[in-house]
């Protein structure tokens, strides 16, 4: 008897427990998150589906109070060792770029819109076993169809375009996520996939953020059909230290972890949270390179890719890392910015991402294919036919 009634008790516990969770997360303007270190597949774990679908309405909430934000802020240095978006001693002192737009900001629900409509699923299934399938989010930047995600969500691409594996890539728009077109990639950068190709068949790879990026081009329909003549696009924002500490921003995703492999195919859903920037970090001395959100939903497998949208609803930054821990709450997401994506675009290649942007992207695709894209492919699958 006093073990039924323990048991009992455990049980009327555990429930409260549940139910204050629950509480907690529909009444809050973001909520907790789940790990996304690396891109979701498909074949994820189990869960509350409840969970994703409660936050695509999050982003509509009324936002905390405005506080009074700071003009300088510390950047701390990620670490570079531990892969696990840690910070260490090390950065410098960083200045806020004061009044940076001409126009009052938006209310979170128009900037949620914008996100929305600019918000893609990228996903990529295969019939074999030497990859894994997997969902990564992405962000479309230019009304042709050129969508900012990472490097980790691409590099599938990449592999789809070389025909050498069994893999097919689509772009997915809408709640829930359907497949409408077919994306080849527009640019990768040849340093992240050197230093990552060994990690293309592990289960969790984790990573810096990195180099983690990529340009993909819509390039054609599922069925054949004419392509939209302007696709719903956010504009990016390049410049240094435009989003900053306490910094009030939406982070925008398709995530996926706590979905079954079925559900996250036909059952997937965007998430929209209002959270602000906890903390500047960098990979060099004194730029902007990563912001850290804290604990929000879209901090979990799928969110890769995802959208960092200021008040303005202006892209800011992309959902890259998370650091692990056992539950959402204690998780902290990590995006790496526009103004180092551009930065380093333009260390990689002699140009900027407005430049890249001013070019026909079907030629960029293809010259990017023909003169780097087929050699990083083959990088790719020698790791994958090694195991």
């Amino acid at each position: 008897m006093p073990k039924t009634t323990g048991s009992m008790l455990m049980q009327i516990a555990l429930i409260a427990v549940l139910i204050g969770a629950i509480t907690f997360m529909l009444n809050r303007s973001y909520v907790p998150s789940a790990p996304m270190v690396g891109s979701a597949t498909t074949s994820a774990q189990t869960a509350a589906a409840s969970e994703a679908t409660a936050s695509s309405t999050a982003a509509t909430s009324t936002p905390p109070a405005a506080t009074t934000t700071p003009n300088t802020a510390i950047v701390k240095k990620t670490s570079s060792k531990g892969k696990k978006s840690e910070s260490s001693a090390g950065g410098g002192i960083v200045r806020r770029i004061d009044n940076p737009y001409d126009s009052a900001p938006l209310s979170f629900t128009v900037v949620n819109d914008i996100a929305r409509s600019a918000l893609v699923n990228i996903l990529c299934l295969t019939s074999g076993g030497l990859v894994r399938p997997i969902s990564g989010s992405g962000v479309v930047i230019d009304p042709r169809g050129i969508i900012l995600t990472n490097a980790h969500v691409a590099q599938y691409v990449l592999l789809a375009d070389s025909g050498k594996i069994d893999l097919t890539c689509y772009v997915r728009t809408g709640s829930p996520a359907v497949s409408q077109w077919i994306p080849r990639v527009l640019y990768i950068p040849r340093a992240w996939v050197t230093e990552h190709a060994a990690e293309i068949t592990e289960p969790h790879p984790l990573g810096t953020g990195e180099h983690d990026y990529a340009l993909l081009y819509i390039d054609r329909s599922i069925d054949g059909s004419a392509l939209p003549s302007s696709f719903s696009a956010i504009s990016p924002d390049t410049r240094e230290a435009i989003a900053f500490v306490d910094d009030q921003v939406l982070a925008a995703s398709y995530p996926a972890e706590f979905l079954g492999g079925l559900a996250a195919t036909n059952n997937l859903y965007a998430a929209g949270s209002i959270t602000s920037i906890k903390q500047l970090l960098t990979f060099d001395t004194d730029s902007v390179d990563v912001m850290s959100l804290g604990g929000v939903i879209e901090a979990q497998s799928g969110s890769s890719g995802g959208a960092i949208s200021n008040q303005w609803g202006r892209l800011v930054g992309i959902i890259t890392t998370t650091s692990e821990a056992a539950t959402t709450a204690e998780r902290d997401l990590r995006g790496i910015t526009l103004s180092y994506i551009n930065r380093d675009i333009k260390a990689q290649t002699g140009n900027d991402l407005t430049s890249i942007l001013g070019g026909d992207p079907k030629q960029g695709a293809d010259t990017f294919e023909s003169q780097q894209g087929i050699a990083l492919a083959d990088i790719l699958l020698k790791e994958i036919f090694k195991n």
